[in-house]
């Protein structure tokens, strides 16, 4: 998921050396209307749509899935938690990977792989083996958000770097959006088999335009994997208490995110609703009021700074679980906008605070905080799932409403800790 949707950082990797002055005409990166710069911006948006498409591609079909193999909730939330989880552990290794053997190298790679095992993810014959699978396809994924931002950054001109990556963002929403909506229909009809088949042909169209349409790299420069470098990389983004913070509030705000939308399909087609397949899939549209919130939270910072931003934030999720308790269909939707709304701005401004925060080895920063956010997803779907099987739609609201408390509690930290460091060493000290 990005800023705006799954969780990809508009941030660029710190060891790509970008002039901090305007291009010159000796400087051989792509801009807008430049040759090679339409190629590789519908190349990123493609890579997204797959990418997204792929990763979630199971979650508005749970019912379907929970009916065909006799298990609960709980365990078909697997399908989705093993993917992203799958991800999360292997982003970061993926980074570095993609300093050694480059960054269009690893996107193809991850892209084939990952495509290859959706083509087989419809043939599963069991929910131990589709998990399996999943987890495979989310591990092989993680060379996409890895690899897209630096190879952003090494080929096109630092005017044009934020139009580039909002337009591979952009990819990143439509494909988690119409993944699912796609799923729920085609499922209505055919099973859920065929649906997650569609969206692997979908992906290997994508994968196939990717490959061909993304220009040869111009400005990559081999490293080596340095485990000794990363790791000391990472330790020092760790011990900085307010990355600390942002990674675990991008990994409590998608942990509402993640178990909300893994459990809604339940919730909607169940009594009192009774929605059919297709239009409970078709609740993803809300993604895009997620799209438009994402993109006011520059303002909100610029109005309530980034503490009162994250207040915000939480306080539009949170009035959103608990519209959603709420028996009347309407309040359910207008409730799901909220969290949608709040979740998105809450994300796009910590992610964002990330590449602010770091004062070197963005990439890395970046990755930690990718890596967070997904293991958040994997908590969210299953804890989540669980809640609901034990205490229906009111324990997954719960479970939400318990990480905007962990939200809320950690930015009010964060408020006293800027307090202190603004009364000077000593009262640091004192306090």
């Amino acid at each position: 998921m990005s800023p705006a949707s799954t969780g990809a950082s508009t941030t660029v990797d710190a060891a790509t050396p970008v002039p901090s002055v305007d291009a010159t005409d000796s400087d051989t990166r792509m801009t807008p209307g430049g040759p090679g710069y339409r190629r590789m911006s519908l190349a990123l948006f493609l890579a997204g749509v797959a990418t997204f498409a792929l990763l979630y591609s199971t979650q508005a079909l749970l019912p379907l899935i929970s009916g065909e193999f006799g298990v609960e909730a709980s365990e078909a939330s697997w399908t989705v938690a093993a993917a992203t989880g799958g991800l999360a552990l292997f982003v970061l290794p993926m980074s570095a990977l993609s300093e050694r053997y480059g960054r269009r190298t690893v996107m193809t790679a991850s892209l084939a792989v990952a495509v290859a095992v959706g083509l087989l993810v419809p043939f599963a014959p069991s929910i131990g083996a589709l998990v399996v699978l999943r987890a495979v396809q989310g591990a092989a994924l993680a060379g996409l958000p890895a690899s897209a931002q630096a190879y952003l950054a090494e080929e096109v001109r630092p005017k044009a770097l934020i139009t580039a990556i909002g337009l591979f963002v952009a990819g990143n929403s439509v494909g988690g959006m119409s993944g699912r909506v796609i799923t729920g229909w085609v499922a209505q009809e055919w099973g859920w088999r065929v649906a997650v088949g569609v969206i692997g042909v979908i992906a290997v169209g994508c994968a196939v335009a990717f490959r061909l349409l993304l220009p040869a790299p111009r400005h990559f420069k081999a490293g080596s994997l340095r485990p000794r470098i990363l790791l000391g990389t990472v330790r020092d983004h760790l011990a900085n208490p307010l990355l600390r913070r942002l990674y675990a509030i991008g990994a409590l705000f998608m942990t509402v995110f993640g178990g909300v939308y893994t459990v809604i399909g339940y919730r909607l087609t169940e009594a009192p609703f009774g929605l059919p397949q297709g239009i409970a899939g078709s609740i993803f549209l809300v993604y895009l009021v997620g799209t438009v919130s994402a993109s006011v939270a520059g303002r909100l910072v610029g109005r309530l700074g980034r503490r009162g931003a994250l207040y915000l934030a939480g306080g539009t999720t949170a009035t959103g679980l608990l519209l959603s308790l709420a028996p009347a269909l309407p309040l359910v939707l207008l409730g799901l906008v909220l969290i949608t709304a709040g979740f998105f701005a809450g994300h796009a401004v910590a992610s964002s605070a990330v590449s602010n925060t770091a004062a070197h080895g963005r990439a890395q920063a970046s990755a930690l905080y990718q890596s967070m956010y997904y293991i958040g997803s994997s908590v969210g779907s299953t804890v989540g799932a669980m809640a609901f099987h034990a205490d229906g739609w009111a324990g997954t609201v719960g479970v939400g409403l318990l990480a905007v408390l962990g939200v809320v509690t950690i930015t009010v930290l964060g408020t006293r800790a800027a307090r202190v460091a603004a009364r000077g060493p000593l009262a640091a000290d004192a306090h």
